[in-house]
């Protein structure tokens, strides 16, 4: 099984009605992270580097996709073609890299136009 995340519900949806049986599409439903909300969110010490927390709302979310990810034989991150699509493909795979659940996984960059 490969796994697909896209940012929202319905293009899950939508997405899933082309791929076959050895897809499972999961929605992200938008930003996962985000930086902590209080003073030390940047380090300017360790070359400004940055601590982020999951968001609360989309925490069952990044357990579904972690879940999922555990039984996948790769991931493909399909969020939309811009700067916060990039963004969340972005914090996925770093989430689901501090997890070790990627293992010898490949992830794959998949842009829909």
């Amino acid at each position: 099984m490969n796994l697909v995340i896209v940012e929202s519900p319905a293009k899950a949806k939508t997405i899933k009605k082309y791929l076959g049986k050895d897809f499972e599409v999961l929605a992200s439903y938008g930003h996962v992270r985000d930086l902590v909300p209080k003073e030390g969110a940047v380090d300017p010490a360790n070359s400004f580097a940055m601590k982020y927390q999951v968001i609360e709302r989309n925490d069952k979310h990044v357990k579904a996709i972690t879940a999922k990810l555990k039984g996948a034989d790769a991931l493909y991150l399909a969020t939309d073609p811009d700067r916060e699509g990039e963004a969340i493909s972005w914090h996925l795979y770093e989430l689901l890299k501090g997890k070790r659940v990627l293992k010898d996984k490949p992830v794959h960059r998949v842009v829909f136009n």
